[in-house]
């Protein structure tokens, strides 16, 4: 299992969930992606894109104004 990181701290909807989509391509199955944010909108759009790419929301937290997603790849 692989981790990487995305960020798209500063862009705003729908960019980040466009990002979050195109890096998902680029990685393997049971790969982890951590993905920083500070759109608000990104905790509607990315847990809904993880629900229809069925992709796993394996964690979602705030903290300093930044969200935090991993997502893991299926």
């Amino acid at each position: 299992m692989e981790k990487k990181t995305l960020d798209v701290k500063g862009l705003k909807c729908p960019l980040p969930v466009l990002k979050v989509k195109k890096a998902m391509k680029g990685i393997g199955r049971g790969d982890v992606l951590n993905v920083e944010a500070t759109d608000p909108m990104s905790v509607i759009d990315i847990p809904h894109y993880c629900s229809e790419s069925g992709n796993v929301l394996v964690s979602q937290s705030q903290g300093d104004d930044i969200f935090h997603f991993e997502i893991e790849k299926v």
